[in-house]
């Protein structure tokens, strides 16, 4: 019954799409009336929710006749697991993912934007709908019935359901990676609406602010959780799938960048990068549900690979082919070299490099092996080689901006953070020589922050402009600090031990006090109690587990960390001897990794208050209900588009 209603649900939300994507074209094309666009909008959304809905009555009730229900749903998961089993496997996912994109779409259709910019928009929304309600009906349906009805299900895979973050986690970054489309939808318009379409950038920021935003929050939850469940002590891999989410909050950083300052007032810059965020969501999209490469954030094979890479070519020639119809704006004023406008588009120039450098490490092994050369991997090396050098000279060009406010005083305004980055690197050369790459994102960091405190401080002073861009660029400038710190110093060391035995990492030890077994419904547990000594002599038990779960014949590494002020202590199990006379353990130091939660949170909070202010301003003017009126046109020349 559930299976049948929710296959209903998704046939009418195709429909649905299909009809919001005509009657949005026709208000575009013959200025019709709005109301039945918006209309068939919300009743997209409405079927998404009736979607989500019932898959979700139906892993709450244990139907199993069901076919997800029976490959991820079990009488043994607990409620919170249970919910977020929605999005435990694909074709629950993409269910999240229509949620999300009629979400987007609906608050869309509800602004009062300049009405040819405003129709062309939701157009291309809608056929962006359209193409992932006929993905999930016709490819990847959830609701499709199994038979015989199996008793129990093996629940979602066991790594999903040892962190709440993974609750939080993926509606973050799909809220992050879906809304880029809005961004993208309106640079599409923008040619097509004529002279309204000069408007686009103003209209875009909130949206694309916001979308950066949640997907600032998403990867950095993904970053914990991989560091606190997945047991190798790590929190960035250079996954393929990671690097997925990666790839577009580059560019769409860059966008914000080039956006904000006009890029030197280039206009097909910012549509580039607009478009190319999109894109990169669904080439992500496509890497992580098409089975072409193998991660533990991946999904499995599936049959929707072709359908995804069509779309993405489709995607990149909608992106490249109205480009050329972009109404000329006024002529554009020269721009000194030597300006904050400069060095933001050298900034979004080096953010696209990244992305550029990270897109070839990673579809490299896809076309490698097409390519006759064999199925070749792209390690951390190689982006240890490319990615990292670019990021340290990103980090001192972002430090430079702020002191280009004002020209006359920039060069006596670098004195102050130029002689901070030279002690910091003088001193912790010195002192405990991490190497050249993180010595270098030391110095980088320390130039960033002290002219960011100089910068604030005259923000205060003089009140009248935000804070928020000096709060992200703090978050960012904190992260390098924490990931060249745990990377420099991290020490680890991994050994068999019998009861009384130690293990010693630095001033840290491990002594192996006893084995425990335990077996429930769900599987088996063994931990391991373990007396942890630090340098001052305290000392305290931690106990890491091994979980095996029968129904998936899988076992899971949970770790015990012990955070403290400067470093963490991260000890796994990784084997027990049959007769728990023995345990192998690895033990490891990670220093100053509490910094890069500390900078992800404030990066994204940074942004944060980026969005609440381009919020307001939109609504600073007096509004003007008639949204058949043309968007009034900046006065500078140069924030024409």
């Amino acid at each position: 019954m559930l299976g049948d209603l929710g296959t209903a649900s998704l046939a009418v939300g195709l429909t649905c799409a299909t009809l919001t994507a005509l009657l949005w074209l026709r208000v575009a094309l013959f200025a019709a009336p709005a109301r039945p666009a918006r209309l068939a909008t919300g009743a997209t959304l409405a079927s998404a929710v009736a979607a989500c809905g019932l898959l979700e009555a139906a892993l709450l009730r244990h139907d199993f006749g069901v076919r997800f229900v029976a490959e991820n749903g079990g009488r043994h998961v607990p409620l919170y697991y249970t919910v977020t089993s929605l999005w435990a496997s694909l074709d629950g996912s993409l269910l999240l993912w229509l949620l999300v994109l009629g979400g987007y779409a609906a608050l869309l259709a509800r602004r009062r934007y300049p009405a040819r910019l405003h129709a062309y928009a939701m157009v291309v929304v809608s056929t962006v709908t359209v193409f992932f309600f006929a993905l999930s009906r016709f490819a990847a349906n959830p609701f499709r019935e199994i038979n015989p009805v199996p008793a129990n299900g093996p629940g979602p895979n066991p790594l999903l359901q040892q962190h709440p973050a993974m609750g939080v986690h993926p509606p973050l970054l799909y809220a992050g990676y879906i809304g880029l489309v809005v961004p993208f939808a309106l640079a599409l318009a923008a040619p097509l609406a004529g002279p309204e379409g000069r408007a686009w950038l103003r209209v875009t920021r909130p949206w694309a602010l916001t979308s950066w935003v949640a997907l600032t929050a998403g990867i950095g939850l993904g970053a914990w959780w991989s560091y606190a469940v997945l047991g190798w002590g790590g929190y960035w891999a250079w996954d393929p799938v990671e690097n997925a989410s990666l790839l577009p909050w580059l560019t769409a950083t860059a966008f914000l960048h080039t956006a904000l300052h006009q890029a030197v007032g280039r206009a097909g810059w910012n549509t580039a990068l607009a478009c190319a965020s999109f894109v990169l969501v669904l080439l992500g999209t496509f890497l992580t549900r098409s089975g072409a490469v193998a991660s533990v954030h991946a999904f499995t094979d599936s049959p929707l690979g072709p359908m995804l890479l069509g779309f993405v070519v489709l995607a990149v020639v909608a992106s490249t082919v109205p480009a050329g119809r972009r109404t000329p704006g006024p002529a554009r004023r020269g721009v000194p070299v030597l300006s904050r406008a400069t060095a933001v588009l050298v900034n979004g120039v080096l953010l696209t490099t990244i992305a550029a450098v990270v897109l070839i490490g990673t579809i490299f092994p896809l076309l490698s092996g097409p390519l006759g050369a064999g199925r070749v991997s792209v390690g951390a090396g190689y982006y240890q080689r490319t990615a990292v050098p670019l990021a340290v000279v990103l980090l001192l060009v972002m430090g430079v901006v702020p002191a280009l406010r004002d020209r006359t005083t920039a060069p006596r305004r670098l004195i102050v953070p130029g002689g901070a980055a030279l002690a910091t690197v003088a001193v912790v050369g010195l002192l405990s020589r991490p190497g050249l790459p993180a010595l270098a994102a030391f110095g980088a960091a320390a130039f960033v922050l002290t002219g960011l405190a100089r910068e604030a401080a005259d923000r205060l002073r003089r009140p009248g402009r935000g804070l928020a861009g000096l709060v992200a660029h703090a978050g960012i400038a904190l992260v390098a600090v924490g990931v060249a710190g745990s990377s420099a110093y991290g020490r680890d060391a991994e050994a068999t031990l019998r009861t009384g035995d130690t293990l010693r990492v630095a001033d840290v030890a491990v002594r192996l006090a006893g084995v425990d077994r335990h077996s429930d419904t769900g599987g088996m547990t063994v931990r391991v109690r373990l007396s942890l000594t630090d340098a001052d002599g305290t000392t305290r038990t931690v106990a890491p587990s091994l979980r095996y779960h029968p129904a998936r014949d899988t076992a899971v590494t949970v770790p015990a960390i012990d955070t403290g002020p400067l470093r963490d202590t991260y000890v796994t199990l990784l084997a027990v001897a049959a007769d728990s006379g023995s345990a192998t353990v690895r033990l490891a130091v990670n220093p100053l990794v509490g910094l890069i939660w500390a900078g992800g949170g404030l990066t994204a909070s940074g942004g944060l208050l980026a969005a609440a202010s381009a919020v307001r301003a939109r609504r600073r003017p007096a509004e003007r209900p008639d949204s058949r009126r043309p968007a009034p046109i900046a006065a500078r020349p140069e924030a024409a588009t």
